[in-house]
């Protein structure tokens, strides 16, 4: 593995572009072309994980597709690092780089919905709360993720896991059409029929193959749900009864499960505040008269100590853990899938539940059967259909002095828990140091993906990222 027991520094002093890029950029770019020195550099530069310190040589703030093209020609042509920021969310520090070019796509976030045929068409600096937002008014939704502010590019290409994973598949399984501009600076939109090579490889295969300036999602029902935690005692038990109840659960009952310290909330005594608790974040999308008996299912976890669980636009229970998780906190992560919860994962996670360095640490277990499974493991290039389980933990925190505890206490969690688990992971939740499992991650699909990228991207302009090399 990589070492990383300090925050990344950042290069001293900042490469500046050469002069004829410069220029071009200046020339071509409708958007911001933001340098070392001006007011809004340091703003621009910063991303959602603070351990990512970069200092680029300029920040493209794109407003549109010929802003993107622009900045991948200049990139290319004179052999600048290329980064690509939607939501900014990437913990392994993705969306910039140091001395070379970011593509900012966070000024492009309109969504544009058709309520007749089920669809939206979202541009890729959209997060996941502008989706929802524009869905909702139609009684429409798709899976997105679980905080509002992550970002719908980094979340699909990844994959995508959320609340209605079990009801409406991945992210990716809901992505009908693309538009991608690709390592040769050319705008393509795939789909089915249209560049299906490439179609085949954004979902799930990352940011390696351009970069994606609209999506074109697949809608579904989705109103008013049953949504919000409840919280038991650290106890193993409360695991193998949710482990249980998901195995017969309906798939409009999306149950999410972690290990946390207790949140200061007014739902849960003060006792537990700052505690190890387990707890089960719900999204209950079926009819209003069933939800006694999702409630009823709750309590037969455990003792429940808190609980908000309410009837709620589904957007909402996106925000739910927003201000829990601002950008600027440091974040370390790892991820792995398991075809089965063992008693020995549970026993893993309980363990290191008894020691999680931070209130703002915690361990997620989502479940990525039903309509997941619904799907070949060859059909995306999301590899693992067969898993049932993703885990995702880690440290988050506030002190950079802290960093080296913390991802000691990550790496030796994620030591114990591989005996439990797959070899491999969701991209999403790898860090910076993992691009020793990339080939693992992809399984069956890794030289087909290989193909792809030498087609569309053959010296490796899109390589900051999990790279799949050509």
């Amino acid at each position: 593995m990589t070492a990383l027991t300090t925050p990344s520094a950042p290069s001293t002093p900042t490469a500046l572009l050469p002069g004829p890029a410069r220029e071009l950029l200046h020339q071509t770019v409708r958007g911001d072309v933001i340098e070392p020195g001006d007011p809004a550099y340091d703003e621009a530069r910063r991303v959602y994980n603070a351990i990512h310190d970069r200092r680029p040589a300029a920040v493209v703030r794109a407003v549109d597709a010929g802003d993107v093209i622009a900045a991948v020609h200049t990139a290319r042509d004179h052999a600048l690092p290329l980064a690509v920021r939607g939501g900014s969310h990437a913990v392994a520090g993705h969306g910039t780089c140091d001395d070379g070019l970011v593509v900012d796509l966070s000024r492009m976030r309109s969504v544009r919905v058709d309520p007749l045929i089920r669809t939206a068409r979202a541009e890729g600096g959209c997060t996941w709360g502008d989706v929802d937002h524009a869905t909702h008014a139609f009684g429409l939704a798709t899976t997105g993720g679980v905080v509002s502010t992550t970002g719908i590019a980094g979340l699909t290409l990844g994959g995508g896991m959320g609340h209605l994973s079990r009801r409406c598949g991945l992210s990716c399984d809901n992505l009908i059409s693309a538009d991608v501009v690709t390592a040769e600076g050319t705008l393509v939109t795939c789909d089915a029929e249209h560049h299906p090579d490439l179609f085949w490889a954004l979902r799930g295969g990352g940011g390696n193959f351009g970069v994606v300036t609209s999506f074109a999602y697949r809608l579904h029902p989705v109103s008013d749900i049953l949504g919000g935690p409840t919280f038991y005692p650290l106890d193993g038990d409360v695991a193998r009864r949710w482990r249980d109840m998901n195995a017969d659960a309906p798939e409009d009952f999306n149950a999410i499960f972690a290990v946390l310290l207790g949140p200061q909330a007014p739902f849960l005594p003060e006792r537990w505040h700052g505690r190890p608790v387990c707890g089960v974040l719900t999204c209950f999308s079926g009819p209003a008269d069933e939800d006694d008996r999702i409630r009823a299912r709750l309590g037969e976890l455990g003792p429940v100590i808190g609980q908000f669980l309410d009837r709620m636009p589904y957007p909402v229970i996106n925000t739910i853990f927003d201000a829990d998780l601002p950008p600027g906190l440091y974040h370390y992560w790892k991820g792995n899938f398991s075809r089965e919860l063992t008693d020995g994962a549970i026993d893993v996670h309980m363990t290191y539940g008894e020691t999680i360095p931070s209130m703002e640490s915690d361990t997620v277990l989502f479940p990525i059967d039903g309509a997941c499974h619904r799907v070949g493991a060859e059909d995306t290039a999301f590899a693992y259909r067969d898993a049932a389980y993703s885990h995702a933990f880690g440290a988050s925190y506030t002190d950079p002095a802290d960093t080296g505890h913390n991802v000691a206490w990550t790496r030796a969690y994620d030591t114990a828990l591989r005996p439990h688990t797959e070899e491999a992971g969701y991209i999403n939740f790898m860090d910076a140091d993992d691009q020793d499992r990339v080939r693992a991650n992809y399984r069956q699909n890794y030289d087909r993906l290989r193909a792809v990228k030498r087609r569309y991207d053959p010296e490796n302009l899109f390589r900051i990222n999990h790279n799949i090399a050509p």
